[in-house]
């Protein structure tokens, strides 16, 4: 008996506390229904056809005023909005041209038309006495010069929250200070008392025609009165009972209210009254095996001893392993550095003809303009001097270019950390290196498409080996055909970035397209590469969340297209040295 009375307390406590979270759901969803259009009959006193009609009423004016109400009503998704005049006759309204119009009616015994002359403002909810529809109706005075000229009144249609706790089953309402309730999910709790009324309310309501058409003085209330503390108990013929919560949504006196069925907390309860005496049971057929037990948990012990030391033993052979692991996975990082900067080797070994010939060829060039310069200078012509030594200083800066760029490329790089970087800097740094192997072989590298504001978050001096690989491989390629081109464009798609490299050679046959990027794998003749260009430029690219795919040239050739995802362009960054 014991269990079962703590568990219906516990059981009626969380039933409570549901019914808590629901009714304050529900709260704020009918308060954002009402507020959402509290400033509607405010702003209708501003507009001047609305003045102008109140202070000299014509048929004209009446027709502005229909129209923009109508409109108002439609964008703001109001039921009716509609103009009075300080007698309680309807001067426009936003249903004027319906059957049900509300022009030319009376309604100075409504309070929400007597409260906004009195106090500036009004709310009332009712049963229309013309349409016969319930709304929730928000005045506010309309004043002129010489004092009050009308009242400007906004319906609201609440039937909506309705549907929604009809179709989510829940048997919530709202019922008026009076305690009628208005809006339920239950069909039948609808225009019933929900206690016992009091006189003075009853004929308060039958004076204001709140509820007009519909008898709710002779239907039961659903409870004789309401607890002031807990949960209200709700019994009907042929329901299950039912547990009642209420809250006061202020300063309107209405009452929300919610409800469950209490019958699955005794259900509950019972059950655990149930279980409590099987426990108790098994406990004191428990009690008879207290030694044998005893036993059993001794030799677990011992058992647990032994399996704690072959865990210690297993996890010290486990954190070797690990540590074997990480030593391997070092060497394997170092080895790719190695294979990376072997690379890198290799593309220069390739060029070092061409880098020769771009480097002496600026000398032979210097050595000429520096005599030339000493010639004008013993000749006292110093303006020829002048530009001698300048186109001196060129060269200069010319081979000092080419040779930061080499060293930069051919330095050791190590897994730096990436930032978003312009990608057309790159490129372009990357047709500098590979510009004398271009010239060696008579080929020229063009640069058709470049959108400056595209950046990708890479490392700039390995992304641009992955452009000088690319590109030496065109090189090559066009130059075995005997052609003269190769076209570079940067583009975006989508989210990514795109660089192609499109040459004019013999294409790649079909037998070996799976094979390209695999390491030491190589078409060309032995000595020219080590087959590892384009799986470490596949690798890099990996680093970066970006692809390598190899496809057909329009009228010949190969395109080898780069992808990168985008980054934020929050400065324009140089490539980093």
């Amino acid at each position: 008996m014991a269990a079962y009375l703590l568990a219906h307390e516990a059981g009626m406590d969380r039933l409570a506390g549901q019914l808590r979270d629901r009714l304050t759901l529900s709260q704020r969803a009918v308060e954002s229904e009402i507020e959402r259009f509290a400033y509607l009959p405010q702003v209708l006193g501003e507009d001047n056809r609305v003045l102008g009609l109140l202070a000299q009423p014509s048929a004209d004016r009446v027709d502005q005023v229909n129209a923009y109400l109508t409109s108002v009503a439609e964008h703001a998704q109001a039921d009716v909005v509609y103009l009075i005049d300080r007698n309680g006759l309807t001067l426009a309204a936003s249903n004027w041209a319906t059957p049900s119009s509300f022009v030319g009616h009376n309604y100075d015994f409504r309070p929400y038309f007597t409260d906004a002359l009195e106090r500036g403002r009004g709310a009332y909810y009712a049963v229309g006495v013309t349409t016969g529809v319930p709304g929730y109706f928000l005045s506010s005075r309309i004043d002129g010069p010489d004092g009050p000229l009308g009242v400007a009144v906004v319906k609201v249609d609440m039937s909506p929250l309705e549907r929604v706790w009809a179709e989510a089953g829940e048997m919530t309402g709202v019922a008026d200070s009076a305690g009628i309730v208005f809006l339920s999910g239950v069909p039948n709790w609808r225009y019933r008392p929900l206690y016992t009324l009091d006189q003075t309310d009853t004929s308060r309501i039958q004076a204001e025609r709140r509820y007009d058409g519909n008898d709710v003085f002779s239907r039961v209330p659903l409870v004789d009165a309401l607890e002031t503390s807990g949960l209200t108990s709700v019994s009907q013929e042929g329901l299950p009972r039912l547990a009642m919560s209420t809250a006061l949504i202020a300063p309107k006196g209405w009452r929300l209210f919610s409800a469950l069925p209490s019958a699955p907390v005794r259900d509950q309860a019972q059950l655990v009254a149930g279980v409590v005496g099987l426990l108790t049971l098994v406990c004191l057929l428990l009690g008879l095996y207290g030694y044998q037990r005893r036993q059993l948990t001794r030799w677990k012990l011992e058992q647990n001893t032994v399996l704690e030391r072959r865990v210690a033993e297993r996890t010290g052979a486990l954190a070797r392993e690990v540590e074997e692991r990480k030593r391997a996975e070092e060497e394997l990082r170092h080895t790719q550095d190695s294979l990376i900067h072997a690379a890198k080797l290799a593309a220069l070994g390739r060029m070092s003809a061409a880098i020769v010939h771009e480097v002496s060829q600026p000398l032979s060039a210097l050595d000429n303009t520096l005599a030339a310069a000493s010639l004008h200078a013993r000749n006292q012509n110093t303006e020829q001097s002048t530009a001698s030594i300048q186109a001196g200083r060129d060269l200069l800066k010319r081979m000092q270019r080419t040779i930061k760029n080499l060293r930069t490329f051919s330095s050791r790089a190590k897994s730096l950390p990436s930032e978003p970087i312009a990608l057309e800097q790159s490129i372009a740094e990357a047709l500098d290196i590979v510009a004398p192997r271009a010239r060696e072989r008579g080929v020229t590298a063009v640069l058709e498409s470049v959108d400056t504001a595209i950046m990708a978050a890479v490392n700039a001096v390995r992304i641009e080996q992955v452009f000088i690989n690319l590109l030496i491989n065109a090189i090559d390629a066009t130059a075995s055909m005997g052609n003269s081109q190769v076209s570079v464009r940067l583009r975006q798609s989508g989210d990514m970035a795109l660089v192609e490299f499109c040459d004019a050679g013999p294409g790649i046959p079909d037998d070996i397209a799976d094979q390209i990027t695999e390491p030491f794998f190589t078409t060309k003749a032995t000595g020219e590469g080590l087959g590892l260009g384009l799986s470490i430029s596949r690798a890099i690219l990996e680093d970066y969340k970006g692809t390598l795919a190899f496809s057909s040239a329009p009228g010949g050739g190969t395109c080898a297209t780069v992808s990168l995802p985008l980054a934020t362009r929050q400065s324009r960054l140089e490539p980093a040295k």
